[in-house]
């Protein structure tokens, strides 16, 4: 029941209603019987007038927070009054804090997608990956690796200039990261390398409802010896990573990563650990749905 002493956050982002955010935060609220309630606050794309309301009505509503997505990761920051390190190396703010009056912009992407990588039992440092995709997903995942000390990350994208904009903004990690041409031949060869021990897909290829899409060339074989994280979670198996277990290959899904995104932010606002299990089931719950 929310009264007057129900403490809210929300999602700001168009479109917001697929979100499992809601659900996942709320059943977590439930379980720890916290009076907080987040609610999905949708706020049209190409109106910068309606992302600086969004962003400032959380102080003049009395908001703790928000989670922020797609289109106004980057939308926002421009309306924060302080922005983490992190935040800025990623160039996007997924999660605002509201803190003495003041609204602080930070990212827990990567770290969320760090902590899934492990909680599936490979650890990035001293390894090699490849990354397909440049978008801000791609950029929080190689943040994340390189500062979990990988060895190198190879950016694969169907437009080159948009991973080698990537590589150069997030500079610093001379002889780490390199961009290519992302075609089939590329792909299959530069995950055929013995060195390379994990492939993402940060794309949207095999989502809901396009679910026969895959990354990887229907006449190829994965090798055996890859981790192979989808960050698409809806369907939970994608096509990708069907073809990963066929071949042997670790099959990581994206709803590791929803979670542990969202239980970091979590933190933020309310101080208190989250229940991961919790949150995890009631994202599964709305995926029967």
């Amino acid at each position: 029941m929310i009264d007057g002493r129900t403490q809210l956050v929300g999602l700001i982002g168009w479109p917001v209603e697929h979100s499992l955010s809601p659900a996942m935060h709320n059943a977590a609220f439930a379980a720890l019987d916290l009076n907080w309630r987040y609610l999905p606050l949708p706020v049209r794309p190409r109106a910068t007038a309606e992302v600086q309301a969004a962003v400032h009505g959380l102080l003049a509503l009395g908001f703790r927070g928000a989670n922020v997505t797609v289109p106004h990761k980057q939308a926002v920051m421009k309306h924060l009054d302080e922005i983490s390190n992190t935040a800025r190396a990623i160039g996007a703010v997924n999660t605002i804090v509201v803190q003495e009056g003041r609204l602080c912009g930070y990212n827990t992407d990567g770290d969320g997608f760090v902590a899934a990588l492990r909680e599936a039992h490979f650890e990035p440092a001293g390894r090699q990956a490849l990354v397909v995709g440049a978008g801000g997903a791609a950029r929080a995942v190689v943040h994340g690796l390189l500062s979990s000390k990988a060895e190198k990350v190879t950016v694969l994208n169907r437009t080159l200039e948009r991973a080698q904009v990537l590589v150069s903004e997030m500079g610093g990690h001379s002889g780490r990261l390199r961009a290519l041409l992302l075609t089939p031949e590329t792909l299959v060869e530069a995950a055929s390398s013995p060195e390379i021990g994990l492939l993402v897909n940060t794309t949207t290829v095999g989502m809901w409802p396009q679910v026969d899409g895959s990354i990887w060339p229907e006449s190829k074989t994965l090798p055996a010896s890859l981790t192979v994280f989808d960050l698409v979670y809806n369907p939970l198996e994608t096509h990708l990573l069907q073809e990963a277990s066929i071949s042997g290959a670790r099959a990581v899904d994206g709803l590791g990563m929803l979670v542990m995104q969202g239980a970091l932010a979590f933190v933020k606002w309310t101080g208190v650990q989250a229940p991961l299990d919790v949150m995890r089931a009631a994202c599964e719950r709305e995926l029967r749905r």
